[in-house]
């Protein structure tokens, strides 16, 4: 469903704000948190995802704004439309693009629960609506976190457990919060500040343990919080001992193994040099808790970021990609529930960061060497972070694209120019062949992201000059910056959705030249199939049938070296292509190497079939069979076969 975001009413005004169903977070998400100090480029970096499969995904934008005195704002519910109530407005709010606003303030989240007898349903905000209210009012992260627990204090918290993710120019902290249960109007909470050079990450679970307890310099905290959980019986120890997480927001096992999961991928991909055991999150008892925060082993670009959000646990323990429900083509991804039972015992699927569920995503850059329309970058992309293309929107920017706008489709009505919908197109055409196709799509990947982040230097340096003739000429500049990139991005990928269609029709692949050939299923998927149905699928020899010989088709020919490509690399300089053409034969080998060549096949006993015969694949070669390429006439027409023997 849709709603109108806002109305005004003269006497009182009244604004009205209701965040579209469509645009907003979801109760599944991913946040990262990158200093600047741990950064290669000296800025704050913030991640989001907001996954759910109710979610499409499109990008707000709101204008700065002067209210009059008396002006209130209607609050809706983020997640339902509800009208909770009315709170008054800000004199002035601040133009905000996503969840990035003209100053460089970027705030994402992801929630955690927590216990569910702390929520609070009288309560005026909920976290989406606190999201855009500390957004159009804060100029700092501490700014930011003033706005939201003095709202919340002042009107009352309806959401579940939260951790915020909220970053400036200059540092990035992390905010969880709380209700105090129904009717107390308030919440709980507890913010630090991600040491410099350091990291952190969150994923549906609370990350605050211990915490200082006089350090407001980086650590704050409600003033109850702590009594509050003794009163509740959540925790009855020394202060000094309070662990905010256990308290609040219980372990369990999903907690781990689809949660917390996600923040140890993050960190053992950004510090590999440390051991990084999968105990913890696969429930192994005593294990040792991740850290809130850790260093780097270097620091990270946009680019070490993005791909930090496309992870699906590659080369480590919980892999997704090889297991049975990986299918033939080794795919990460896994279709709800993610927790199902069978026989009375109740098992999981992996949830790593990157889902087909996400609606968007975000890398924010907040960046203190440029004024805040400048130096603010907002790198958006919507549906599968892995095959989505981050275009830069920023800070500036006076207007959305179609593609990424409001109101140009939803979840349930179709539009070409929906950059979701093109997105999700060309993913789910991927999904049941990850392995075969994924590489063509990262390579278009690649290139418009690769080319959006070379050209920033040259972008950036552009809008500073015109910033200091007039901030107006810049802001000019970058919104025709994003509609220029948002077209390009669409333009490359209506484009590659149509090559993707016509390269792998009906399971098989065509080349440059067209030829097709047939991928069929790796050996390691073959051999799942013969251990659960061989004996049934077994091809039986009959007495009375020919030898089972394998009839060869050829799915076309070389007749130069032109056509041939890479695949010439081992054909002789002087092969008589005047008097002879070239096929391929694939084989079985596991290594990107040239084919072989070239093997002539010889006739019958009777002259009227080509018997072609393959040496074997030496068996200390760990590559296995190559491809080849077979030799024959340009004239000749007989049938060619490989002998069973």
């Amino acid at each position: 469903m849709a709603f109108l975001r806002s109305i005004s009413l003269a006497t009182p005004l009244v604004l009205t704000l209701l965040t579209l169903y469509g645009a907003r977070p979801a109760s599944a998400c991913t946040s990262i948190l990158v200093t600047p100090e741990a950064s290669s480029d000296g800025s704050t970096m913030i991640t989001y995802s907001a996954d759910a499969v109710f979610l499409y995904g499109e990008l707000e934008f709101f204008p700065a704004a002067v209210h009059p005195p008396g002006t209130m704002r209607r609050i809706y519910e983020g997640d339902t439309g509800d009208f909770l109530g009315e709170i008054p407005e800000a004199r002035e709010t601040y133009s905000v693009v996503g969840y990035m606003n003209e100053h460089q303030v970027t705030i994402g989240e992801t929630t955690f629960g927590g216990r569910p007898e702390l929520v609070d349903p009288t309560g005026t905000l909920d976290y989406v609506t606190m999201m855009h209210l500390a957004l159009q009012r804060a100029k700092t992260a501490r700014e930011a976190i003033d706005v939201l627990v003095e709202l919340v204090a002042e009107h009352g918290y309806r959401s579940r457990g939260e951790s915020f993710s909220i970053g400036d120019p200059k540092e990035a902290w992390i905010l969880e919060m709380i209700g105090g249960g129904p009717g107390s109007g308030r919440a709980l909470w507890v913010a630090r500040r991600v040491p410099p050079g350091y990291i952190s990450a969150h994923a549906n679970h609370a990350r605050i343990g211990r915490f200082p307890l006089n350090d407001p310099e980086n650590t704050r905290y409600h003033p109850d919080l702590i009594d509050f959980a003794r009163e509740q019986g959540y925790f009855s120890g020394p202060d000094s001992e309070f662990h905010f997480a256990e308290a609040y927001a219980p372990l369990d096992f999903g907690k781990l193994r689809a949660c917390e999961a996600r923040v140890w991928s993050v960190f053992r991909r950004a510090a590999p040099s440390q051991p990084w055991p999968e105990d913890y999150v696969i429930g192994v008892e005593g294990a040792e808790p991740l850290p809130l925060f850790i260093r780097p082993d270097s620091k990270l670009s946009v680019a070490d970021v993005m791909a930090l959000m496309r992870d699906h646990y590659e080369d480590s323990p919980l892999d997704p990609r090889f297991d049975l429900a990986a299918g033939p083509y080794n795919s990460p991804y896994r279709l709800r529930p993610l927790y199902w039972e069978l026989d009375g015992v109740r098992y999981v699927h992996e949830r790593p960061i990157s889902t087909q569920q996400t609606g968007f995503s975000f890398v924010s850059q907040s960046r203190a060497r440029f004024p805040g329309p400048v130096g603010g970058v907002f790198w958006f992309g919507v549906d599968d972070s892995f095959f989505t293309v981050y275009v830069p929107f920023y800070a500036g920017v006076r207007s959305i694209p179609k593609a990424f706008a409001e109101g140009t489709a939803s979840l349930t009505r179709f539009s070409w120019d929906s950059a979701f919908w093109l997105f999700n197109l060309v993913a789910n055409y991927a999904y049941p062949r990850y392995s075969l196709v994924k590489d063509d799509i990262l390579r278009a990947q690649r290139e418009l992201e690769g080319h959006f982040l070379a050209k920033q230097d040259e972008v950036d340096r552009a809008a500073l000059e015109l910033y200091k003739q007039s901030p107006e000429l810049a802001r000019d500049y970058l919104t025709n910056l994003a509609h220029e990139k948002t077209a390009e991005t669409m333009t490359r990928w209506r484009s590659l959705l149509k090559e993707l269609w016509v390269k792998y029709l009906d399971g098989n692949v065509k080349d440059e030249h067209g030829r097709v050939t047939s991928p069929g299923y790796s050996e390691e998927f073959r051999r799942k199939i013969v251990a659960e149905r061989g004996d049934f699928l077994k091809y039986k020899h009959l007495p009375t049938a020919p030898s089972p010989d394998t009839e060869i088709t050829p799915a076309g020919f070389f007749h130069n070296r032109d056509e041939l490509g890479e695949r010439a690399e081992r054909v002789p300089e002087d092969f008589p292509f005047e008097t002879e053409k070239l096929f391929l034969v694939s084989g079985d080998g596991v290594c990107p190497r040239p084919p072989a060549c070239c093997l002539t096949p010889e006739p019958d006993e009777d002259g009227a079939r080509l018997l072609l015969r393959r040496p074997p694949a030496p068996a200390d070669d760990p590559c296995g069979q190559p491809d080849w390429l077979i030799r024959i006439p340009k004239t000749e027409q007989r049938p060619i076969v490989e002998p069973a023997n």
